[in-house]
């Protein structure tokens, strides 16, 4: 049989560690940028909540401006 294009590449076991680890990290932050949300006054929020929660779970980055920038302090 014949395959065309690209192979996908197996991934070793420390790959699908490091995978599991940034995927475990990503929910946790994510769970504890949403928790942050939920509790904070939306004027102690720099913008509507709604966006921050679409940012904030949307990758580590999105979380991290919130921390950053979203929070009044």
């Amino acid at each position: 049989m014949r395959h065309t294009g690209r192979m996908a590449k197996k991934l070793t076991q420390s790959q699908k560690r490091m995978v599991g680890a940034a995927v475990v990290v990503q929910l946790v932050v994510g769970l504890l940028t949403l928790r942050d949300i939920s509790r904070r006054p939306a004027d102690r929020v720099r913008g509507p909540k709604w966006l921050w929660r679409i940012a904030g779970t949307a990758n580590t980055s999105g979380s991290a401006a919130y921390w950053l920038i979203g929070r009044k302090r």
